[in-house]
């Protein structure tokens, strides 16, 4: 039986950089990648702006169609719509969700003017069970111009979309501490 396709996502080795740059590994290729502005950590806690350690499984792929066709993959795809969010309030009953805007709890859009959510997977962290306060809206979506992210993993869209084709359900992502 063959698995699912995984992401590794790890720490550059001094061969390739001397600053604190990550890499995806996938399907033998290494891609380079942005992580959270404060790193990689096994606590993660909400705004704290670092990316979360451990072995978790990839849920769906989201797509923006006025800027992307569907993205060929195994894994369920989702149209994001203009009225489209996600809770990172743990104060809210939906905290950690995609909700419908407008919504009276602290969110995240969805559909951006920038690229970033162009094409994003959905990381299931935080979300069997949903823990208040341990952090919210984990995606692998589309690399800055620059600068970190929030506590996601981003990718070149090109990238990404190679990545996204490969998926299947039981794909899994792993971020090295």
């Amino acid at each position: 039986m063959t698995l699912p396709p995984h992401i590794t996502v790890k720490k550059f080795t001094p061969q390739y950089s001397q600053d604190d740059s990550f890499c995806v590994i996938f399907n033998g290729k290494t891609y380079e990648a942005t992580i959270g502005r404060s790193g990689v950590s096994a606590h993660r806690v909400e705004g704290d702006g670092s990316t979360p350690s451990g072995h978790f499984p990839l849920r769906k792929v989201f797509y923006n169609p006025s800027r992307l066709s569907v993205p060929p993959t195994h894994l369920t795809v989702v149209a994001i719509h203009p009225n489209d969010g996600w809770c990172d309030d743990p104060q809210s009953p939906l905290y950690n969700q995609q909700i419908t805007l407008p919504f009276a709890h602290t969110h995240e859009k969805l559909w951006r003017e920038d690229s970033l959510y162009d094409v994003l997977i959905e990381v299931g962290y935080n979300d069997d069970p949903i823990i208040p306060g341990k952090g919210s809206a984990i995606f692998i979506h589309v690399r800055p111009d620059h600068g970190k992210t929030q506590g996601c993993i981003s990718l070149q869209k090109e990238a990404l979309l190679e990545i996204i084709s490969h998926l299947s359900p039981g794909s899994m992502l792993m971020v090295e501490p």
